[in-house]
């Protein structure tokens, strides 16, 4: 088997990592991301923490939790929501590993988000309609047709 190179590992170790930060939301295990980089699953954790430092699980959990405390700070959505948004689907679990790695619970991390200011929480309802995944072509269909 032919060696492969640096650049070559990191950008198969990148096209995971990608994975990662847009389907965060979703159940990602290791197979999942080893088959997008191309490896077996055992090579592509090692690779991984040799080249990023934090295993994928940790880089999975971590990318949750940033996209969490977004949502805690800017919407009015409830802790369960955003729990369920970022990809988790207990809040025990959920609450545990955000209060490991943020150092307060979500909601404490809310309140003290809440008392630095900022902007007025966007209300839920915007924010999931926003957020929404559209088909393509879906903004030309509702176009006015006078517009087009």
């Amino acid at each position: 088997m032919p060696e492969v190179s640096r650049a070559d590992r990191l950008q198969y170790l990148r096209s995971a990592r990608d994975l990662v930060d847009l389907c965060y939301a979703e159940p990602l295990d290791l197979h999942r991301m080893a088959a997008t980089a191309g490896v077996s699953k055992f090579h592509f954790a090692r690779a991984f923490k040799a080249v990023y430092g934090e295993t994928p699980a940790s880089y999975l959990t971590r990318r949750r939790v940033e996209r969490a405390k977004d949502l805690l700070r800017a919407s009015n959505l409830t802790v369960t929501d955003v729990c369920m948004l970022v990809g988790y689907s207990s809040l025990g679990s959920f609450s545990t590993r955000f209060s490991e790695l943020v150092g307060l619970s979500p909601s404490a991390f809310r309140r003290a988000s809440a008392t630095r200011g900022g902007p007025p929480p966007v209300p839920g309802c915007f924010l999931m309609e926003w957020s929404r995944p559209r088909p393509a072509g879906a903004e030309l269909r509702n176009r006015n047709p006078e517009e087009a």
